[in-house]
């Protein structure tokens, strides 16, 4: 699983970061993590309020920071 979070590299996308590492680990998922803050980038993928997480090149989220439980409520039905 690929899994992307779009943002400049603020508080926001640092905490998304965290929680979706975490969310992964909990599901035993193995994820590599790619952070994209290339502002050109991240409008490729349609979202205009950062931070976004991306999975498989799926946009699942963006304009908030979600928990790692909710992350893991994005990931699970992913997972297979």
């Amino acid at each position: 699983m690929n899994i992307k979070i779009l943002g400049p590299g603020c508080a926001n996308c640092v905490n998304l970061e965290k929680a979706a590492k975490q969310a992964a680990s909990e599901l035993g998922i193995a994820a590599t993590f790619e952070k994209v803050t290339d502002y050109a980038d991240i409008y490729s993928y349609g979202i205009m309020s950062t931070p976004g997480l991306v999975v498989d090149e799926q946009v699942v989220l963006s304009g908030r920071v979600p928990t790692a439980r909710q992350v893991k409520e994005l990931l699970a039905p992913l997972v297979g």
